[in-house]
């Protein structure tokens, strides 16, 4: 009897994934501030600030209202809005019917892979990459395939390498990112073009994660959407428009998957929390006070690309985008895990371990993440530097 109720209650395989570190290390630092230490946060990519005015204004005043299911699709005003942002922001004239609003980018990556992918396809990705991309192919029955960066080829996949990887056992998809997490790191139109180009002459599919366009510091991102009618754009409310816990991202389909992507979605969750489209759909009207946060980031970028090195930290990734910087930290250790632990518990500052993110490299790496206030970088910048000299 034992032995069967064991097995009643024994995981599937496809639930083995790895933890995302991040979230344990989130943790960990909730609890030492409740045992009443100041922790500077620089673990979870996370704005600061809350949600735009504008959001806010449209969820209070939508809460004297019933609150319903929406389409599956997402509310046809928010499609048509994200549409025109592509007008605005890149030029682009989309086609609102291939926009579809999405849990959050998760939300959006899940719809993404269940589309395109069958079990056992294999879809090629950077490393150091962000880890939910191979925990859900991996949860999904897909193979992730790392392929590795370096500072040759500024941090990304070159199409030599996806063509490379792609001959030795055939790939089904390519998914990219410009901003990268963990890196910061960015593609240029060009550079993302040839690709594009090169995967899809491959008849290699193409998911592009725009999540942190908009957090720009080197040059203007590119969307893909511009340059491939055929690949699939994933973005999100979180990072830009500071609202992370809203849960409400999107996704640019070509037109013949976006009926499959709206079968999926009436399934899965019906549809987007319709408080969360009404406060994106007016998240855009905005900008400015968005614009403003970044320029907060930028500033926080340069207290840390100035100031991490004369802490000790002297060798870390361009810092093109987001609000990251990937720091090497192997003068001091080669267990990024362990370093995370002790600066965390011996100088109360909160990062993510690279393992999170690289699995090959990552335990010489240390990613921080500087979308929090000037004054914590400058404590952070403090000390890290006190610590790393003890």
């Amino acid at each position: 009897m034992l032995d069967k109720a064991k097995m009643l209650l024994s995981p599937s395989r496809r639930s083995n994934v790895p933890p995302f570190i991040v979230m344990d290390v989130m943790a960990a630092a909730a609890q030492a501030e409740a045992a009443g230490r100041h922790v500077v946060h620089m673990e979870v990519g996370q704005p600061f600030q809350p949600a735009p005015k504008t959001a806010l204004e449209a969820a209070r005043a939508a809460l004297g209202s019933r609150i319903a299911y929406t389409e599956a699709l997402g509310m046809p005003s928010l499609r048509a809005r994200i549409a025109r942002h592509y007008a605005d922001t890149y030029g682009l004239d989309l086609d609102p019917g291939r926009v579809v609003v999405t849990t959050g980018s998760s939300g959006g990556f899940m719809l993404a892979f269940l589309t395109l992918f069958e079990p056992g396809d294999r879809v090629a990705l950077a490393n150091p990459g962000y880890p939910p991309y191979r925990h859900i192919l991996t949860a999904l029955g897909c193979e992730p395939v790392l392929i590795e960066t370096s500072a040759a080829t500024r941090w990304v996949i070159s199409p030599e390498a996806l063509i490379e990887a792609h001959r030795k056992t055939p790939l089904k998809g390519l998914l990219v990112a410009s901003p990268a997490n963990p890196t910061g790191t960015m593609m240029d139109a060009q550079a993302l073009a040839r690709l594009i180009a090169v995967a899809e002459a491959e008849g290699i599919k193409v998911i592009s994660d725009e999540i942190y366009h908009g957090l720009d510091y080197a040059f203007a991102a590119e969307t893909a959407a511009k340059l491939s009618d055929n690949t699939v754009i994933i973005n999100s409310f979180s990072k830009y428009f500071c609202m992370t816990g809203w849960r409400v991202g999107w996704l640019v389909m070509p037109e013949p998957l976006v009926r499959p992507v709206e079968r999926l979605q009436q399934n899965f969750a019906i549809s987007v929390p319709a408080l969360s489209q009404i406060a994106a759909e007016a998240a855009f009207d905005g900008r400015d006070e968005m614009e403003a946060v970044k320029h907060v980031y930028e500033a926080n970028r340069r207290i840390l690309v100035e100031g991490l090195p004369k802490a000790g930290l002297d060798k870390f990734l361009p810092v093109d985008g987001a609000f990251y910087l990937y720091a090497d930290i192997s003068r001091f250790s080669n267990d990024s895990l362990d370093f995370a632990k002790r600066m965390l518990n011996e100088a109360n500052v909160a990062a993510t371990p690279g393992i999170d993110f690289d699995p090959v490299n990552g335990h010489n790496f240390l990613r921080f993440c500087y979308a929090g206030s000037g004054a914590e970088m400058h404590e952070a910048v403090q000390r890290i530097g006190e610590w790393l000299k003890r």
